[in-house]
Parts: structure tokens; sequence; C-alpha cells
């Protein structure tokens, strides 16, 4: 009697803490969810891109799974497993935070032939809401796609000045903040615009022309960066295959985590100096 009250009890225990696991599990994949889809549909907005993000979700809890699962089949090892399904599921926020640097790069690349051709027209006699829906149109993305949001504010009643205003908000670079201040100066004060944006485009052409030649001076230095980073991954890898006996010491001994742990910290100490004295800005 009391061995079958004892095995009613733990099998409803255990029954209970399926369930609270299950719920919680069910809990946090449901806000995972929306959390995903917020921020993945802020970002497609942003990149003007128009993709159903619940698509991406199923797209990307699929491939966690399956990556998780093939890499658990194959390696037998639950922490690996785990740290490329974390791996995967953060890696549409990589993904789109790449995303957008490109496309920042690629509008501010645009920038200095668009400011002149603004220029152009400007100086035919258009204003400079004219002047923007001749240039949006010959145009292509990213800058297109920029231009032609701020005449569909300007079309909804928003004023010119705050339409530019919204669009330097949108796209965080100095380029940008520097056209919309000479654009809202000019358009403020009733001075010569072609001139302005001339001017305007002549700079952002001269920066951009520096920052090429600084990015090209300093490669060498970011390639030491990864060098110096990935060197003692190689040699850890050498030295476990030349000598797995002693370098498993340093996988089941706390000395040997506390040794891995310092490395670690001083390797990323130089990866982020070597890389704050090359990021020069201009």
């Amino acid at each position: 009697m009391n061995l079958t009250l004892l095995l009613v009890v733990v099998a409803a225990t255990v029954t209970f803490l399926v369930w609270a696991l299950v719920d919680l599990a069910t809990r946090l994949l449901q806000a995972w969810r929306e959390r995903f889809t917020r921020e993945t549909d802020f970002h497609l907005r942003e990149l003007f891109l128009f993709v159903d993000p619940a698509r991406l979700y199923a797209l990307n809890l699929a491939l966690t799974l399956l990556g998780a699962g093939t890499v658990w089949l194959l390696t037998g090892s639950v922490v690996v497993a785990l740290a490329l399904a974390i791996a995967l599921a953060l890696s549409p926020s990589l993904v789109f935070r790449w995303l957008r640097v490109r496309r920042i790069e690629q509008l501010e690349r645009q920038l200095p032939d668009a400011l002149q051709m603004l220029a152009g027209t400007a100086r035919a006699g258009l204003s400079l809401p004219a002047a923007i829906r001749q240039v949006s149109t010959e145009l292509t993305p990213p800058l297109q796609q920029e231009l032609l949001l701020v005449q569909h504010e300007q079309r909804l009643g928003v004023a010119l000045d705050d339409a530019l205003e919204n669009l330097a908000r949108r796209i965080p670079a100095q380029p940008v903040k520097l056209m919309v201040s000479a654009m809202r100066i000019a358009n403020e004060t009733g001075g010569s615009l072609a001139e302005t944006l001339e001017r305007t485009a002549g700079t952002l052409r001269s920066q951009h022309a520096m920052e090429l030649k600084i990015r090209a001076l300093t490669a060498q230095g970011k390639l030491q960066a990864w060098v110096v980073g990935l060197l003692p991954v190689f040699l850890l890898w050498v030295l476990a295959r030349m000598e797995p006996e002693a370098m498993s010491l340093l996988w089941t001994t706390q000395l040997g985590w506390g040794v891995l742990g310092a490395v670690i910290v001083m390797e990323l100490i130089g990866v982020l100096l070597i890389r704050r004295i090359v990021a020069i800005d201009i």
C-alpha cells in the first residue's frame, strides 16, 4: 500500500513538473515570437523589404531546431548544440544590422551625385520640392526610396523641413545630416540653393574619398586584429591534436578553465585596442 501510494505521488510529481516545463517553454516561445516578429517587422520596413515576419520566424525556428539537432546527433554534446541554437536564434538581428550598414554605405555613395543633380535642377529654376521630385525619378535605391518617402510625407501634409528631419532620423549618418542641414538652411533663408547644394556635394565627395583612403591604409591593422584573435584558437587546436593528454587539463580542471578565461579576456582586449586604434573618424 505504501509502495503504491509512493508511486502515485512520484508519478503525480513528474506529471506536474513536465506540465510546468511545457507551460514555461510555451510561454517563452510565445514571448520570443512576439518580440521576433515586432523587431523583424521594424527592420524590414526600415530596409524597405516587404516580407511577412511570421514566415521569417517559422524559417528561423526551423533552422535553429534543425541545426541544433544535427550538431547534437553528430557530436553528442548538448552544450555545443545549445550554443549553436542560441547563435542561430540571434543571427537574424546580426543579418539585419549588416544589411542596414551596407544600405547606409550605399546611400552615402549616392549622396554627392544626387546633390549635384539637385543643384542642376535648382539652377534651372525649380523649387526644392520640385527638384526632389525630379531627381528621385532618376536615382536608384536606397536613396530613391528615401526621397520618395519624403514626398509621400509631404503629400500627407508634413512640412518639408519636418520630412527632411525625419530623413535624418531614419538614417543616422553624418553625410545625411549635412545634406539635410544644407537643404533646410537654403530653403529657409532664401539663399542660392544651387550653390549650397554644389558645395555640399563637393564636401561629401572629398569626405568619401578621404574615408576610402583611410580604409585602405588601415586595412593591414584590421587584418592584424583578426590574426591576433584567431591565432590562439588555431594554436589550441594544433596543440590539442599533438598533445591531447596534456591539453585535456585545460578542459577538465578549474585551473585550466581559469587560464582559458584569462586568455579569452586578454585576446578580446587586444583585438578591441587594435580596432580602436585603426578606427579613425573624420
